[in-house]
């Protein structure tokens, strides 16, 4: 869908780790990462999320027909698709209960805001570097469009890699340290 729907994208997935970020900063990670059934909810919402992008990706057959003939999805539902493939994620809270503790000095004042902080400058850099590669791949993504073979074959990678991805995110066996 070009350029900037790649950026909105790569947005809405820091916007949706701006939660986990605030889930942190809260202790809500805490939360998730101690109760495994908290933690199996929201990873099967996540892979069955997953799981449906791909199947509507692969029943799509839009991608038959030229790349400039097809309607673009909305950029409010790229967006909205991109928070809620982030903030599913619970590997990701996870990262940030993990990551953003082991820069805070408990000295130097409040954990909260330190971990806050922190959270929210490696989301700007995120935001950034994702945005780069979204406005790179848009460029190369330009040169490609139009190919009908390769419309379908890009459509049955992006659908099984999402199944994929999904049923991944479902059946490994990743559980929160209960110490």
């Amino acid at each position: 869908q070009g350029r900037w729907a790649g950026v909105v994208s790569a947005l809405a997935i820091e916007t949706g780790n701006l939660v986990h970020v605030i889930a942190a900063t809260l202790g809500l990670s805490a939360l998730l990462a101690s109760s495994a059934v908290a933690f199996a909810i929201v990873k099967y919402l996540g892979a069955t999320y997953l799981i449906s992008l791909g199947v509507r990706a692969l029943l799509n057959r839009g991608e038959q027909q030229p790349r400039d003939s097809t309607r673009s999805q909305p950029l409010r539902r790229t967006f909205a698709q991109g928070v809620v493939v982030a903030v599913l994620n619970p590997k990701t809270a996870l990262f940030f209960l993990a990551f953003l503790p082991q820069f805070v000095d408990p000295a130097k004042g409040s954990t909260a805001l330190q971990i806050g902080v922190l959270g929210l400058l490696l989301t700007a850099i995120t935001a950034l570097s994702d945005s780069t590669y979204a406005l790179l791949s848009g460029t190369a993504g330009n040169w490609l469009r139009g190919s009908l073979p390769l419309g379908r074959k890009q459509r049955l990678a992006t659908g099984g890699a999402y199944i994929a991805l999904g049923v991944t995110a479902a059946l490994t066996d990743v559980r929160p340290a209960t110490d």
